[in-house]
């Protein structure tokens, strides 16, 4: 499995290389330029063609994507024109805010969607099987941005349970109050996100606690005098659990891309929102390692979810 793994994160650096190739071209299709947004009524022509000049705007594009790469490996991310802070100190700022956010939007997901996914499953057909295909229908039919509006009204401005914005409040003095304000407002947007996220793992269990119930050594075990909930634990929902664990390392890296939306309908201050505030403000520096990192993001949950699959089953091997 080691090497298997190893030869797997080998392959990964020609697919980060094109990565790295798309992200770069497509910002150079994008109108304007990293200095476009520092045009003022004050700013005068020439200074903005110096700064183009000196950052080497009129050099081959070969010769740029490789001074971008260099620079990228030196952990020079460029500076961000918006902020005017260095990248990574930006990226340093807001990477915990998403990641914290993420890792309980993940936890309350699988909290909430696999008891769902079981008792769907296991009671097919019935009324709590129809009241979960349900909801399971509304969630993936409302868009996700109108669920985050419904839900600041209801619980934040209504009933006034959760703060609607930011990720800490100003009056907290620190440790344990700040850490509390902290969880406080990441709840109402972390089970907002958990709720509508949890269709896929209860659509994906509900499936294979189904056709795992069918299978001849479920139907053997039962004859044998085995008691259905012995069979039900250790052989339905056990095999009904691999492809949950094939599915939870693009989870843990489908949140930090996901978090866009979230992140921008409550000015929750992550790399979300952070990506946002970069497009309309044409910061080009900030844009282009976002885009590229959420991409390397995507090729490490590929890699994630094969390697749990093959430790929750010894039998699968990576390809």
């Amino acid at each position: 499995m080691v090497k298997t793994t190893l030869r797997r994160l080998v392959l990964m650096i020609p697919q980060i290389i094109i990565l790295s190739l798309i992200v770069f071209w497509l910002a150079k299709l994008m109108p304007g330029d990293p200095f476009t947004g520092l045009i003022t009524p004050e700013t005068s022509a020439k200074q903005i063609e110096y700064l183009r000049q000196k950052a080497g705007f009129y050099d081959p594009w070969y010769v740029q994507y490789w001074h971008w790469i260099i620079r990228l490996f030196h952990g020079d991310l460029g500076l961000s024109y918006q902020f005017k802070i260095p990248v990574t100190r930006l990226l340093a700022q807001r990477i915990s805010n998403t990641l914290w956010l993420s890792l309980l939007t993940m936890i309350l997901s699988y909290l909430f969607a696999l008891p769902l996914g079981v008792i769907a499953g296991r009671y097919e057909n019935t009324s709590r099987d129809k009241l979960i295909q349900l909801y399971s229908f509304i969630t993936y039919a409302i868009p996700s941005f109108i669920f985050y509006l419904l839900g600041i009204y209801i619980f934040g401005y209504k009933l006034k349970w959760f703060p609607t914005s930011g990720s800490v409040s100003v009056d907290v003095n620190g440790g344990l109050g700040y850490f509390f304000s902290r969880i406080d407002h990441m709840l109402l947007p972390a089970i907002l996100m958990a709720l509508i996220s949890t269709t896929a793992v209860v659509q994906y269990l509900r499936s294979e606690i189904i056709d795992n119930s069918k299978q001849d050594y479920v139907k053997t075990a039962l004859a044998k005098g085995v008691p259905e909930s012995v069979v039900f634990r250790k052989h339905i929902f056990r095999n009904s659990l691999l492809p949950i664990a094939a599915f939870l390392g693009y989870s843990i890296t489908g949140l930090l891309g996901g978090s866009i939306f979230v992140e921008t309908i409550f000015g929750y201050p992550g790399m979300g929102l952070l990506f946002m505030d970069s497009i309309t403000g044409r910061d080009y520096s900030v844009i282009t390692v976002l885009v590229l990192l959420y991409g390397i993001l995507t090729l490490i949950g590929s890699l994630l979810s094969d390697i749990i699959l093959s430790l929750v089953d010894p039998r699968v091997r990576i390809d």
